[in-house]
């Protein structure tokens, strides 16, 4: 009994910090969904049902705002995967400096996003240092971010240097965890590497690669600062997501009903896409390292 007390009472200060700053809010965004709310105005709130949920479906605003969301979703993640894979995979044949490369490839994840979205943004100037390289190879100056058709795989291109390090080590993590008889064992066997890759170390890390999915698919859905440090939604709303068209409508318009509808959507869409996920792919993304 004591020992219960005591864990009860050692998790309320997380579970206080829970509620106040995690259930409420998403209580409170909920409410808001349902009415037409202006902070500027409160004499003017009204209750308006679905009316937000509604607006927004039939918003072209909105179906470009996914669009784009989409796009970059599915330009990024299988990249990302597919680098992160096989950079794991490099770092586990190392000998020598494993431990210089690991923190070496995982040094962009320990970054701010906001960093290292200046960074590029010099990089992408027009004075920048890609189009000094440009410039010095006779070849003529890109416009990176004024481009309406380079701007959004410009984040991407960031997005995905800053994403594989930090995805890498989880598989690597997961590569560790394989006994090394089992593959020495293959080997006798007269296993090719690209089949002990295949046959063995692929559906060990399975687990791992489907919690990766998960992650990058919330975390590419949720793309905000990317956005609002290098192009504010522009050129021509060419790299307007669905988080920064929700922040536009809250903090520029001061919709706050129609931005909380507009947010769990994207809950909802997200929640869909992760369990369909969950079931393409299958294995138990809890068994996954955090």
């Amino acid at each position: 009994m004591r020992g219960r007390r005591a864990g009860a009472l050692g998790l309320a200060p997380w579970g206080l910090f829970f509620a106040v700053f995690g259930i409420f809010p998403l209580a409170y965004a909920l409410a808001l969904s349902f009415l037409a709310y202006n902070p500027l105005r409160p004499d003017l709130v009204r209750w308006v049902g679905f009316d937000n949920y509604a607006r927004a479906l039939t918003s072209p605003s909105f179906w470009h705002a996914l669009r784009t969301t989409v796009l970059f979703v599915v330009g990024t993640l299988p990249v990302t995967l597919t680098l992160a894979y096989v950079v794991s995979g490099l770092l586990a044949s190392v000998r020598r400096g494993q431990g210089f490369f690991r923190a070496a490839i995982f040094f962009p994840a320990t970054l701010s996003m906001v960093v290292i979205s200046l960074v590029f943004k010099s990089l992408y100037a027009e004075e920048g240092l890609l189009n000094g390289w440009l410039a010095a190879a006779s070849l003529g100056r890109v416009h990176w971010l004024q481009d309406p058709v380079l701007a959004l795989p410009s984040i991407m291109l960031m997005d995905v240097w800053a994403s594989v390090g930090y995805y890498a080590i989880l598989i690597l993590a997961a590569r560790k965890t394989l006994p090394d008889e089992q593959l020495e064992a293959a080997r006798l066997e007269g296993l090719s590497r690209l089949q002990v890759e295949r046959r063995i170390v692929l559906p060990h890390v399975r687990p791992v690669l489907l919690f990766v999915v998960l992650l990058n698919t919330i975390r590419s859905f949720q793309i905000f600062i990317e956005v609002f440090v290098l192009t504010r939604g522009g050129p021509l709303e060419s790299t307007l997501t669905l988080v920064y068209h929700l922040y536009e409508r809250a903090f520029y318009h001061f919709e706050m009903g129609y931005a909380s509808a507009l947010a769990y959507l994207l809950l909802l869409l997200v929640g869909v896409i992760l369990i369909v996920q969950r079931r393409m792919l299958g294995g138990d993304p809890a068994d996954a390292p955090a």
